[in-house]
């Protein structure tokens, strides 16, 4: 992970698309995004809206921060265990190379 944040290491949170218990799934669609880019985030706030082939469910924030960047546009398709977004502190940022 490539962070910029001088004279403090950086701490980013990398939201990804967990497994389901008991849904046997490979992939989920991204429906829509709760936050954007530059959104303040709380523990629990609902972040994305994913849809399996059985469910459709509000992923929550598993931190506090800022939404530094969307990874998954809407409509896409990704991998269970694939990247979502990247949730950092105000001032972190992040390479577009990941």
């Amino acid at each position: 992970m490539c962070c910029k944040r001088p004279g403090r290491s950086v701490i980013i949170t990398t939201l990804k698309v967990p497994k389901t218990g008991g849904i046997p799934t490979t992939k989920v669609s991204v429906l829509r995004w709760l936050k954007h880019e530059g959104d303040s985030i709380h523990p629990g706030d609902p972040v994305v809206e994913l849809e399996t082939d059985k469910v459709s469910y509000e992923l929550e924030s598993p931190t506090e921060g800022i939404l530094l960047r969307i990874m998954a546009q809407e409509n896409a398709q990704v991998p269970v265990g694939g990247p979502l977004c990247q949730i950092g502190q105000p001032g972190d940022s992040v390479s577009s190379k990941e």
